[in-house]
């Protein structure tokens, strides 16, 4: 290094690997977010696991299906959210499309079955 001249910066990307600049492993794939909470964690010492929406109510896993999932889910900022929460905010709203799915089955159904029991003109009902 030159004197007067600053070292030459590289983008994590171009550091080699094991360098402590570089983004290696789970850091690589984590949001400023993320990172940015878990730092808070750590530095609070807190567990890096964000169990406190558990103890808010009723969790996502065992929320039933219906219009409150529906609603919770809506109103969910998915930025917020540590990759465990998202990984059970993902599940919650599967659960909820294979339940809708299924109230859409059943009215398609109701609705083919109802359509050969109705009268007809020209015959009689017996």
């Amino acid at each position: 290094m030159q004197s007067g001249s600053l070292p030459r910066r590289y983008p994590p990307d171009d550091l080699p690997p094991g360098d402590p600049g570089a983004a290696d492993g789970p850091l690589k794939a984590m949001s400023p977010g993320v990172v940015d909470y878990l730092f808070r964690q750590l530095v609070s010492g807190r567990p890096a696991e964000d169990v406190a929406w558990e103890r808010e109510g009723v969790s996502l896993a065992a929320q039933p299906e219906g219009a409150e999932l529906a609603r919770r889910l809506a109103e969910t900022d998915l930025d917020a959210l540590t990759p465990t929460e998202l990984f059970h905010y993902v599940r919650a709203a599967q659960r909820l499309a294979s339940w809708a799915e299924g109230l859409r089955q059943s009215a398609v159904g109701r609705y083919c079955h109802a359509g050969a029991d109705a009268p007809r003109p020209g015959r009689r009902r017996i």
